[in-house]
């Protein structure tokens, strides 16, 4: 049966638990526990995803970090992961390239979740030589009152 290519992508989103800042983030995809054999870096998750095919159609990782989406991850491709437990995983191999958006607030959730294009919060512009970043208090206030 054919399916029509979807006309904008699915996205997933996910808490970034133990990060306070994207630079968190960042940071702990520098260390290899956090990169898969290709040297990509990769998020493990229990679950795979059913709709798959939607999210590798141009879909990214969204990160939630203490409640607010920060930054994205386009993601190239779902990889089985055999853990020591001898049960298969979903490995999210994600670009190196973090990309960092309009603060957006969420309620804390366990797991991922599916985001449309529609309400995935926008790219800011790259920050260029010289730009100071606000403080992850400040950005999450501004977007809480709908000023980001």
């Amino acid at each position: 049966m054919y399916r029509m290519p979807p006309s904008s992508p699915l996205h997933l989103i996910k808490l970034c638990v133990g990060a306070d800042q994207v630079e968190d983030l960042l940071q702990w995809q520098q260390d290899a526990r956090a990169r898969g054999p290709d040297g990509l870096p990769r998020h493990v998750t229990r679950m795979w995803p059913r709709r798959a095919e939607e999210i590798l159609a141009g879909g990214s990782l969204y990160w939630v970090i203490r409640g607010v989406v920060l930054a994205r991850q386009h993601i190239l491709r779902l990889d089985e992961v055999t853990g020591s437990d001898g049960i298969t995983r979903c490995g999210i191999v994600l670009d190196p390239e973090i990309r960092r958006t309009a603060a957006a607030s969420r309620r804390p959730f366990q797991g991922w979740r599916y985001l449309t294009a529609g309400d995935a919060p926008p790219d800011l512009p790259r920050a260029r030589k010289g730009d100071d970043a606000l403080p992850p208090e400040l950005d999450a206030a501004l977007a809480e009152l709908g000023l980001q």
